[in-house]
């Protein structure tokens, strides 16, 4: 199979990811044989691969619990695809279709919880709980608070 894509492909899916990725604890990326690995302390949570073995693609293979790919499959099997070599991991078609950057960014936290120790998420956790409380905090204010009705100036005139 030929590539289609080109380096510039390359650079905005390595961009992309490793914004999603900034956000977790402790990932690091390691690049060795011309693919990108991210790691979660000693274990790889994901691989970006470029033309691995020559099957042309420009895909993200993600650890994922078991299940999960065939559930991804039965949903888009265009996007998701069995890796070779590896069970319980999920391939992502990162170039021929258009990712969905959202599930990239849940498989790749999934991933990370799966191999992150207990603290390290109960941390992310709270802090990540800090941080949507303060947004549901700040909307409420633009709101104008819960409670806005009659006698809160939210009244019928």
């Amino acid at each position: 199979m030929v590539a289609t894509w080109t380096d510039a492909d390359v650079s905005r899916v390595h961009a992309r990811l490793l914004d999603l990725v900034s956000g977790l604890p402790g990932v690091e990326v390691e690049e060795s044989f011309g693919h990108v690995s991210l790691m979660a302390g000693r274990r790889r949570i994901a691989w970006l691969l470029l033309d691995h073995h020559g099957d042309g693609r420009l895909a993200l293979v993600v650890k994922a619990p078991p299940g999960e790919l065939e559930t991804l499959m039965a949903g888009d099997g265009e996007r998701y695809f069995r890796p070779a070599y590896v069970r319980h991991w999920v391939g992502v078609e990162m170039h021929a279709v258009t990712p969905d950057w959202a599930e990239v960014g849940a498989l790749l936290e999934q991933a990370w919880r799966m191999v992150a120790g207990k603290r390290a998420v109960a941390a992310y956790d709270a802090a990540k709980g800090e941080t949507e409380r303060k947004g549901e905090t700040e909307r409420e204010t633009e709101d104008g608070g819960e409670g806005a009705g009659e006698g809160a100036g939210g009244g019928a005139v």
